[in-house]
């Protein structure tokens, strides 16, 4: 099917006869460039020894890094939210995958530490920052009506995909040929991403002439809408969702979402695992297989956020991630006990079961606003992220070990949890706020 041009005027939205919906074709090309972002985001981790030994910089100074591209990868969100709106999905997302080309492929030159703040931290945060989860929020919004939460459960596992697809690659390259060769490697795949964004993502469904997957007669989901001013309408909802408790409710518990996951094991689990002796690859392997059960976990939780009440699902997701950070300090070990094992499929069944129940209370309480609200939602998950990732960093230069942060961690996630069950349902029907 020749997909029209997009400075073309739009057709009617009409219903296609036969084959696959284009909405699949659009949420599939999606999946491929989330499982890239995912990867490229989750490199760092993987490098943190590497680094360490050759430039001699501490674990703080690295985290630091790390926290500026996780910080980036937050506050990027909703603005890119707003850009897709004025400027089209498939213009933001190409260029965004040209940053972290560039910001990947500078790092083989760099030797001092302010350049991989510049090059990872700077270039490639706003890079992953502008393929972020709103992005989920703005194809699923566009593109689905009918399995919508299944959707968006789908593609938010694309990011454990790409830890899986990555971690493994990426240590077995830098133990056997140096961090450069994997840098140069992430470069390469995000080039190499570019040609299928422009070919096959299109802003809304009424671009082909059809009409939103599952929308109904007189469901105008999916038509083109004017376009608005990116960065003006960002902060805009921004001052219209914050006077509403519940976002500083969602925002909250998804910082601590935030701070336990990218932050904290994401960032710092390799290097934990080595302090008790486990080699880099196996632990690296360990994060990956978080990547396989996070994939089952969150379409599992996209398949529950359509049939059950998205608050109770964050009340028991933050609960059990909180019990599990406390006992893991007693886990680690030069060897894998069943014990890790456990710990590493709970763990990645719960890793972000946390996005689809709460882009669905975005999208109930703020409406059309909704994936740019999520947008400010998921920038307090990375400022959660980047003072988990420094501050785990510092724990680990001063203490000697990262004890200290998971306990803090699992504590927080207790806080969550508290929050979550202090929203407030809002009713289907004259969207008035109910207990």
């Amino acid at each position: 099917m020749r997909l029209p041009d997009p400075g073309q005027s739009a057709p009617a939205a009409t219903a296609l006869p036969r084959g696959p919906h284009p909405a699949w074709i659009v949420a599939a090309v999606a999946f491929v460039t989330l499982i890239g972002a995912a990867g490229f985001r989750s490199v760092p981790s993987v490098l943190m020894n590497p680094l360490h030994e050759e430039f001699g910089w501490s674990h703080g100074t690295i985290g630091a890094a790390v926290s500026v591209n996780v910080l980036l990868y937050g506050l990027i969100s909703p603005f890119a939210a707003a850009l897709m709106d004025r400027f089209g999905i498939r213009r933001v997302v190409a260029s965004a995958l040209v940053l972290i080309a560039a910001g990947s492929g500078l790092t083989v030159f760099m030797t001092q530490a302010w350049q991989l703040m510049l090059t990872w931290g700077l270039l490639v945060g706003i890079g992953v920052g502008s393929m972020s989860m709103p992005f989920v929020a703005t194809i699923t919004g566009r593109w689905f009506v009918r399995q919508r939460g299944l959707v968006t459960g789908v593609l938010t596992a694309a990011g454990a995909t790409g830890q899986l697809v990555f971690l493994p690659l990426i240590s077995a390259l830098a133990t056997e040929h140096g961090w450069r060769l994997p840098a140069v490697l992430v470069a390469a795949i995000a080039l190499a991403v570019v040609p299928l964004v422009l070919l096959f993502i299109r802003d809304f469904p009424s671009d082909m002439g059809v009409t939103a997957y599952g929308a109904g007669p007189g469901d105008d989901t999916g038509m083109r809408t004017r376009a608005t001013g990116g960065a003006a309408r960002a902060l805009t909802v921004l001052a219209t969702v914050a006077r509403k408790p519940v976002f500083w409710l969602l925002a909250g518990g998804f910082a601590i979402c935030g701070a336990s996951t990218n932050g904290l094991i994401g960032t710092h689990f390799v290097s934990a695992a080595h302090d008790h002796g486990m080699p880099a690859t196996t632990s690296a392997g360990l994060l990956a297989l978080v990547g396989v059960f996070d994939v089952a976990g969150t379409i599992a939780s996209g398949w529950l956020t359509d049939r059950v009440d998205s608050r109770y699902l964050l009340v028991g997701y933050y609960s059990l991630r909180g019990l599990s950070l406390l006992i893991l300090p007693m886990l680690f070990a030069p060897e894998v006990e069943p014990s890790m094992w456990a710990f590493i499929i709970f763990y990645g069944l719960d890793w972000i079961a946390t996005v689809p129940p709460t882009v669905a209370l975005c999208r109930e309480h703020f409406g059309v606003d909704g994936p740019v609200a999520f947008g400010w939602v998921f920038a307090s998950h990375q400022i959660g992220a980047a003072v988990a990732a420094s501050g785990a960093g510092f724990i680990r230069d001063i203490q000697g070990d990262y004890d200290l942060a998971w306990l803090i961690a699992g504590g927080l996630c207790a806080v969550a949890a508290i929050m979550s069950a202090c929203i407030r349902r809002r009713s289907p029907v004259d969207g008035a706020v109910v207990a």
